[in-house]
C-alpha cells in the first residue's frame, strides 16, 4: 500500500469494536468499511472531484466496477 493513514485513539478504538462485532480482523473491516463507503456515495461527485483520472479503469467510483460484496450491512441500523 502506498500509504498508511495513521488512526486517532478514539478511531483505532471504534474500528476494534466493529471489528469484534462482525468477526474479523481489523485490517478486513477497514476495507469491508470502505467498500460499504463507496456503494453508498454519490460517484458522479467523487469522479467531478477526483485527481487522478488515469485509474478510471480499475476505480471502484465509476459505475461497473463496485464491488458488491458488502460485509458490514448486518450491523447497519434499520
Amino acid at each position: 500500500m502506498a500509504y498508511s493513514p495513521r488512526l486517532s485513539l478514539e478511531s483505532s478504538r471504534t474500528l476494534r469494536r466493529i471489528a469484534w462485532a462482525l468477526g474479523k480482523p481489523m485490517t478486513k473491516t477497514s476495507e469491508d468499511i470502505i467498500a460499504y463507503l463507496v456503494n453508498s456515495l454519490n460517484e458522479d461527485a467523487i469522479c467531478q472531484t477526483c485527481r487522478d483520472k488515469t485509474k478510471c479503469g480499475t476505480c471502484h467510483f465509476k459505475l461497473g466496477n463496485q464491488n458488491n460484496k458488502i460485509h458490514i450491512k448486518s450491523l447497519m441500523k434499520s
